[in-house]
């Protein structure tokens, strides 16, 4: 059983990793890596894809990397306001609770779930539910 799990793990490596390099963030990571899983070794490759597809989207952020270029040109063509912010604009921060205008990111970013607004010049993911930044888009 455990040289079928090796074996189904490294098919995996080999079949889904190319693939997952394309996925949109953790979300597209997980849900990609689990149908190529699922399609190259049945309901146990499933498991093993999204997993895998979670981690690789995870190191590309939430905009996958082929997203991020058109995401921030998106947001330059909307001309929305930049707050200025006296901390430091990273991941992490947590924004103030008045004065910043948070925007709905389109649904073809896959970035379900967040909102986006511009602080320091500088375009940001954030959680709506705590203001925390979780990305920002250069």
């Amino acid at each position: 059983m455990n040289r079928r799990l090796i074996g189904t793990a490294a098919l995996l490596a080999v079949v889904v990793m190319p693939l997952m390099a394309q996925a949109q963030g953790v979300p597209g990571g997980i849900e990609q890596g689990a149908r190529e899983g699922e399609r190259a070794a049945g309901p146990l490759g499933a498991v093993v894809g999204g997993t895998i597809g979670g981690v690789v989207g995870g190191v590309a952020g939430i905009l996958g990397v082929d997203q991020r270029p058109r995401f921030h040109r998106y947001v330059v063509e909307q001309h929305r306001p930049s707050y200025r912010y006296r901390e430091d604009v990273r991941v992490g921060a947590v924004l103030p609770e008045h004065g910043v205008t948070y925007y709905e990111v389109p649904q073809e970013y896959g970035a379900r779930g967040y909102r986006y607004t511009v602080v320091n010049d500088r375009t940001v993911l954030v959680d709506p539910r705590t203001r925390r930044i979780v990305e920002v888009v250069e």
